[in-house]
């Protein structure tokens, strides 16, 4: 199953001339899950031709506006291109008011239904072979921070077990594989654990914005395969990051290092940084495997093997 993330707006606060504000996409088959929803994501949506249609889940992180004051675009969009598919919306208290009041007011017409999640710590909303987690985050107005976690996957397949078992090879190996247990002809039932591997763990994406590192956060983000965190700032505007309850570069990569994430991917870039070198060399001093996230690009999410 495929799952790609494609960064539609790595900004903070303001957008640029190279960025916008935050957005993150994860298409994975045919869904589409959306965290956060600043200014312009419509257009980045269809700049990176992830659709309007299809089954789509939104979840907000906080009630700032960078992160948010995109959805009533987002909402008409997808009403003129003739959306008739429910929309979930999922985030902290606040968001069913703001947005019952941008339906009220601005009185444009939806082709379909809004229904909206005001959720909290815990397990916030779930999918098919997956669940979407939540950890409350260290910032200056309630924010959750979010990881999608797929469920275990079956193990390997082993067709010299299936064949010592008496599994004739098409479609009962298939059901095998897919965790079923079959029946043969002569009325033995055979197990998938019969024929498999240990299962393999599913995998995990970690979005993590405006807010300093936490223990909390670490476990909500461990293990993951992308990690994407804020950084907004450089270490050496270190006290600046407290103040306003963000994090420098380094302290992201010192939380990826501790969570024991594969990649880690820093978005939320101050507008100061025109170059985001610096934050780059400051993050893999402390962890290597690091990317800076740019508009539009994307990362393809890879199977687990174990």
């Amino acid at each position: 199953m495929s799952m790609r993330i494609i960064f539609l707006g790595t900004s903070a606060s303001v957008p640029t001339v190279e960025r916008s504000l935050p957005a993150i996409a994860i298409r994975r088959e045919g869904e589409l899950i959306l965290f956060d929803c600043g200014e312009g994501t419509q257009r980045q949506m269809i700049r990176a031709k992830i659709g309007l249609n299809r089954e789509t889940k939104v979840l907000i992180t906080h009630m700032h506006g960078d992160h948010v004051l995109g959805l009533p675009g987002v909402l008409q969009t997808m009403s003129l291109y003739g959306r008739t598919r429910t929309l979930n919306v999922y985030g902290p208290p606040g968001v069913k008011a703001f947005l019952e009041a941008i339906v009220e007011t601005v009185r444009f017409r939806l082709g379909f239904q809004i229904l909206v999640h005001e959720v909290g710590e815990g397990t916030v909303c779930e999918g098919e072979g997956y669940k979407i987690h939540a950890a409350w985050a260290e910032h200056t107005v309630p924010t959750l921070a979010y990881a999608l976690v797929e469920d275990p996957r079956p193990g390997r397949f082993n067709p010299e077990k299936a064949a010592s078992h008496g599994v004739p090879e098409g479609p009962l190996w298939s059901r095998l594989q897919r965790g079923l247990t079959v029946r043969l002809e002569d009325g033995r039932v055979v197990k998938p654990e019969d024929v498999l591997g240990p299962p393999r763990s599913g995998r995990k994406i970690a979005y993590i914005s405006d807010t300093r590192p936490s223990e909390r956060l670490l476990r909500l983000a461990e293990n993951a395969d992308v990690l994407i965190h804020e950084a907004t700032f450089s270490d050496e505007l270190a006290e600046r990051a407290r103040e306003d309850m963000h994090s420098t570069a380094g302290e992201a990569a010192l939380f990826a290092s501790k969570a024991g994430v594969r990649l880690l991917v820093l978005t939320h870039i101050s507008a100061r940084y025109t170059d985001p070198t610096i934050l780059f060399q400051q993050a893999r001093k402390v962890f290597p495997n690091v990317k800076v996230a740019e508009d539009l690009m994307s990362i393809d999410v890879p199977l687990r093997e174990e």
